[in-house]
């Protein structure tokens, strides 16, 4: 209206206010044949894009979904019943560590119609968990305390931008880095620096004993030295998800504020196919992160694995579900098929678990990818002090190299309690206590 009445004062002053009536009337009911008018083709313009406009149209009734654990807060229930109303959604499921996130909900899970939804992936693309397990016993680990300690202070480089003085070598730099624009700017910028590198925010690298109860792992029974680590695609994933989640808002201006970062890209277009390519290739360079950490170390205190287990928990995956074929989003969630695999952590002072999944449908085979947060950072800042937890962390045995104060225990939810909440989901193999770990320094940006 305002755009009309501008033209309205131009127009009257070189024709007569009747025929101005007539015209606009005209340029509303035909604005194509009046785009290129002199003095109306701008009044045109903006009606044809009017026109154009695509509008917000959900589901009619939501996609199903459940909810797994007790007093979740009440910014990731939202966040859940909101992508559930998506007119590309087709199930969902909330794991029992949720906590709120951009768009859907940390331990949301999402099952949509050829389609994927770059803030349902996460900003840390294939964000991820890899166990090596030594055949040391866990009584050696005060006698190779020293050699340990070095190796995680001298092996591993954490941190916002961090790279190692001299570079690592993996063959994932030998893959085609070029399937997309933002891949090819990334692979010398980001990539190949910060191969090998850990994260920053709840990202570790920690030695600890492994107890296995129960055959497993092609080890028998007992307790071992064991390795675990957690980060993902670093700066590389973070400029994909940057770029393509911007990309997808950008090609829905429909979705309504509170959907605005669940825009998808469909997976017959361009930009869906690219942002696929990316997020799988981000799949495999922080896969090869791991391999490289996991390397390193395991030089440095001569020694090879006897076993390991690794998994994303910031994916999508084409898979069939209730007789169709979805792509599952796994925001924080860790895959649970029957007989898959998988590590879930605690805490710097909490035990994690590896687990092997019973294949649940309702939760579209998934489980929590850890304790979950019961706090903000800042909240955890303002609440704690190293005064506080030092005794915590001494009567779980646990030396701590680096972190900051945000990721302290006491910021995380019960994970006994989170285990609890899931025995449907996943049945637990071995237990790992942390002894030896190291963070990201206090003051780095977080990542995870």
């Amino acid at each position: 209206m305002g755009l009309a009445l501008k033209i309205v004062k131009r127009a009257i002053k070189q024709m007569p206010r009747a025929d101005v009536d007539a015209k606009l009337v005209a340029v509303r009911n035909d604005p194509l044949a009046f785009a290129s008018d002199v003095l109306f083709g701008e009044l045109a313009q903006a009606l044809i894009e009017e026109n154009n406009r695509s509008f917000w149209i959900e589901r009619d009734t939501p996609a199903p979904y459940q909810v797994w654990g007790e007093g979740l807060e009440g910014g990731a229930l939202d966040q859940m019943k909101h992508a559930v109303r998506l007119p590309v959604a087709v199930s969902g499921a909330l794991m029992p560590d949720a906590h709120q996130g951009y768009g859907l909900p940390i331990g949301g899970v999402l099952a949509t119609e050829n389609c994927v939804i770059p803030y349902a992936v996460g900003v840390d693309i294939a964000c991820r968990m890899r166990l090596s397990v030594f055949d040391i016993p866990a009584t050696d680990i005060k006698r190779l305390h020293d050699m340990l300690v070095n190796a995680l202070n001298r092996e591993t480089v954490f941190g916002t931008g961090a790279t190692f003085k001299r570079l690592n070598d993996h063959e994932v730099l030998d893959e085609d880095w070029s399937i997309t624009p933002i891949t090819r700017k990334v692979f010398e910028s980001k990539a190949r620096g910060q191969l090998g590198t850990s994260g920053s925010g709840n990202h570790f690298v920690e030695f600890g004993i492994i107890t296995l109860d129960v055959p497993g792992l092609n080890l028998p029974p007992g307790q071992y030295l064991a390795l675990l680590s957690h980060s993902g695609s670093r700066g590389s994933g973070a400029m994909v998800a940057d770029y393509y989640s911007r990309l997808a808002m950008n090609l829905h201006p429909e979705l309504p504020p509170e959907l605005r970062r669940l825009a998808w890209l469909d997976l017959d277009s361009e930009p869906g196919q690219e942002y696929w390519n990316a997020m799988n290739l981000m799949g495999r360079y922080a896969a090869a992160n791991h391999a490289v950490i996991h390397r390193r170390i395991s030089k440095a205190i001569g020694e090879k694995p006897a076993a390991g287990i690794e998994n994303h928990h910031n994916f999508a995956w084409r898979e069939t579900h209730d007789g169709k074929d979805v792509i599952v989003h796994r925001k924080g969630a860790t895959p649970a098929g029957v007989g898959v695999m998988g590590v879930i952590p605690g805490s710097m002072a909490s035990p994690g678990f590896v687990v092997r999944g019973k294949g649940k449908p309702e939760s579209l085979e998934s489980a929590s990818h850890g304790a979950g947060r019961r706090m903000s950072r800042t909240a955890a800042t303002q609440q704690f002090r190293w005064s506080h937890v030092k005794p915590i962390l001494e009567a779980a045995g646990v030396e701590l190299l680096s972190a900051g104060i945000d990721e302290v225990p006491g910021a995380y939810k019960d994970i006994h309690q989170v285990m609890q909440q899931q025995t449907d989901l996943v049945e637990v193999v071995a237990r790992f206590d942390p002894k030896i770990v190291k963070m990201a320094a206090a003051g780095e940006k977080p990542e995870d």
